[in-house]
Protein backbone atom coordinates (compact mmCIF):
# COMPACT_ATOMS: atom_id res chain seq x y z
CA UNK A 1 0.00 0.00 0.00
CA UNK A 2 1.35 3.63 -1.05
CA UNK A 3 0.76 6.81 0.65
CA UNK A 4 0.50 10.02 -0.84
CA UNK A 5 1.21 13.25 1.02
CA UNK A 6 0.26 16.65 -0.30
CA UNK A 7 2.67 19.06 0.20
CA UNK A 8 0.65 21.29 0.84
CA UNK A 9 -0.61 19.94 3.86
CA UNK A 10 3.09 18.31 5.09
CA UNK A 11 4.66 21.97 5.53
CA UNK A 12 5.66 23.18 9.04
CA UNK A 13 4.67 26.19 10.37
CA UNK A 14 8.49 27.37 10.58
CA UNK A 15 8.58 26.91 6.08
CA UNK A 16 5.35 29.17 6.01
CA UNK A 17 5.84 31.99 4.11
CA UNK A 18 9.23 33.87 3.12
CA UNK A 19 11.00 32.67 6.76
CA UNK A 20 8.05 34.73 8.48
CA UNK A 21 6.59 32.81 11.82
CA UNK A 22 2.53 31.89 11.19
CA UNK A 23 0.57 32.89 14.24
CA UNK A 24 -0.10 30.26 16.68
CA UNK A 25 -2.99 28.11 16.51
CA UNK A 26 -4.41 28.86 19.89
CA UNK A 27 -3.80 32.35 18.97
CA UNK A 28 -6.52 31.95 16.15
CA UNK A 29 -8.46 29.98 17.75
CA UNK A 30 -9.04 32.37 20.34
CA UNK A 31 -9.40 35.55 17.80
CA UNK A 32 -12.23 33.45 15.73
CA UNK A 33 -14.11 32.71 19.20
CA UNK A 34 -14.23 36.52 19.86
CA UNK A 35 -17.96 37.50 19.04
CA UNK A 36 -19.57 40.65 18.96
CA UNK A 37 -23.01 41.21 19.44
CA UNK A 38 -25.79 43.37 18.64
CA UNK A 39 -29.36 44.45 19.75
CA UNK A 40 -31.41 44.82 16.99
CA UNK A 41 -34.30 47.26 17.48
CA UNK A 42 -36.89 44.31 17.28
CA UNK A 43 -35.28 43.45 20.57
CA UNK A 44 -33.39 40.35 19.32
CA UNK A 45 -29.49 39.46 19.95
CA UNK A 46 -27.78 38.75 17.12
CA UNK A 47 -24.00 38.56 16.01
CA UNK A 48 -22.65 41.99 14.82
CA UNK A 49 -21.87 42.61 10.81
CA UNK A 50 -18.11 42.90 10.25
CA UNK A 51 -19.05 45.45 6.81
CA UNK A 52 -20.67 48.73 7.02
CA UNK A 53 -22.52 48.37 4.33
CA UNK A 54 -24.89 46.01 5.55
CA UNK A 55 -28.68 46.62 6.40
CA UNK A 56 -29.66 48.27 9.10
CA UNK A 57 -26.38 50.09 9.50
CA UNK A 58 -25.47 53.58 8.49
CA UNK A 59 -26.40 56.68 6.54
CA UNK A 60 -28.99 55.55 3.32
CA UNK A 61 -29.95 57.40 0.34
CA UNK A 62 -33.68 56.92 -0.29
CA UNK A 63 -35.91 58.72 -3.69
CA UNK A 64 -39.30 59.25 -2.60
CA UNK A 65 -41.56 60.23 -5.66
CA UNK A 66 -44.85 61.71 -5.74
CA UNK A 67 -47.09 61.97 -9.12
CA UNK A 68 -45.45 64.37 -10.35
CA UNK A 69 -41.75 64.91 -9.03
CA UNK A 70 -39.27 63.12 -7.00
CA UNK A 71 -37.24 63.67 -3.49
CA UNK A 72 -33.99 62.11 -2.53
CA UNK A 73 -33.91 62.12 1.19
CA UNK A 74 -30.60 60.63 3.35
CA UNK A 75 -31.74 58.82 6.42
CA UNK A 76 -30.64 56.44 9.10
CA UNK A 77 -31.34 52.70 8.19
CA UNK A 78 -32.89 52.12 11.35
CA UNK A 79 -35.64 54.80 11.66
CA UNK A 80 -39.30 54.06 11.26
CA UNK A 81 -41.84 55.22 8.28
CA UNK A 82 -42.92 57.80 10.57
CA UNK A 83 -39.96 59.40 10.77
CA UNK A 84 -39.10 59.79 6.75
CA UNK A 85 -42.94 60.95 7.06
CA UNK A 86 -41.59 63.75 9.38
CA UNK A 87 -39.09 64.65 6.84
CA UNK A 88 -41.16 64.15 3.80
CA UNK A 89 -43.37 67.38 5.83
CA UNK A 90 -40.30 69.50 5.60
CA UNK A 91 -39.88 69.08 1.85
CA UNK A 92 -43.39 68.48 0.64
CA UNK A 93 -46.44 70.85 1.94
CA UNK A 94 -48.11 67.94 3.21
CA UNK A 95 -48.33 66.69 7.18
CA UNK A 96 -47.06 63.32 8.24
CA UNK A 97 -51.16 62.32 8.94
CA UNK A 98 -51.91 63.43 5.16
CA UNK A 99 -48.81 61.16 3.79
CA UNK A 100 -49.34 57.64 2.82
CA UNK A 101 -45.89 56.23 1.91
CA UNK A 102 -45.95 52.73 -0.40
CA UNK A 103 -42.80 50.42 -0.53
CA UNK A 104 -42.93 46.95 -2.27
CA UNK A 105 -46.98 48.14 -3.40
CA UNK A 106 -47.72 47.85 0.40
CA UNK A 107 -48.46 51.16 2.29
CA UNK A 108 -46.41 51.50 5.67
CA UNK A 109 -47.50 51.89 8.81
CA UNK A 110 -45.76 54.80 11.10
CA UNK A 111 -44.00 52.08 13.83
CA UNK A 112 -42.53 50.15 10.86
CA UNK A 113 -38.39 50.14 10.64
CA UNK A 114 -36.78 51.00 7.04
CA UNK A 115 -34.39 48.06 7.62
CA UNK A 116 -36.50 45.58 8.83
CA UNK A 117 -39.05 46.03 5.96
CA UNK A 118 -36.44 45.56 3.51
CA UNK A 119 -35.52 49.28 2.48
CA UNK A 120 -31.75 49.79 1.46
CA UNK A 121 -29.73 52.24 -0.58
CA UNK A 122 -31.07 54.44 -3.79
CA UNK A 123 -34.47 52.06 -3.10
CA UNK A 124 -37.81 54.15 -3.91
CA UNK A 125 -40.41 54.42 -1.97
CA UNK A 126 -43.81 56.49 -3.24
CA UNK A 127 -45.15 58.98 -1.44
CA UNK A 128 -49.60 59.60 -2.07
CA UNK A 129 -51.67 62.19 -0.65
CA UNK A 130 -54.21 60.62 1.79
CA UNK A 131 -57.72 60.37 -0.66
CA UNK A 132 -59.69 61.15 2.52
CA UNK A 133 -57.87 64.19 4.11
CA UNK A 134 -57.31 65.79 0.11
CA UNK A 135 -61.47 65.20 -0.78
CA UNK A 136 -61.79 67.40 3.30
CA UNK A 137 -59.55 69.89 1.73
CA UNK A 138 -61.19 70.41 -1.78
CA UNK A 139 -64.54 70.24 0.24
CA UNK A 140 -63.90 72.68 2.80
CA UNK A 141 -62.80 75.36 -0.29
CA UNK A 142 -65.84 74.58 -2.29
CA UNK A 143 -67.76 75.59 0.88
CA UNK A 144 -65.56 78.65 1.99
CA UNK A 145 -65.36 77.37 5.28
CA UNK A 146 -61.88 76.96 7.37
CA UNK A 147 -60.25 73.59 7.04
CA UNK A 148 -59.89 73.02 10.66
CA UNK A 149 -62.98 72.75 12.97
CA UNK A 150 -62.27 75.73 15.85
CA UNK A 151 -64.27 79.11 15.33
CA UNK A 152 -64.35 82.58 16.76
CA UNK A 153 -67.26 84.65 17.35
CA UNK A 154 -66.40 88.25 17.44
CA UNK A 155 -69.02 90.52 19.03
CA UNK A 156 -69.23 94.42 18.44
Amino acid sequence: MIKLRSKRFSRSISKLGNGSKAASPEKECRSMSEIKWELRPGGMLVQKRESNQSAGEGVITIRVSTVSQWHDISIDATSTFGELKMILSLVTSLEPIEQRLLFKGKERDDNEFLHMVGVRDKDKVLLLEDPAIKEKKLLGMASGQPINNTCCTITV
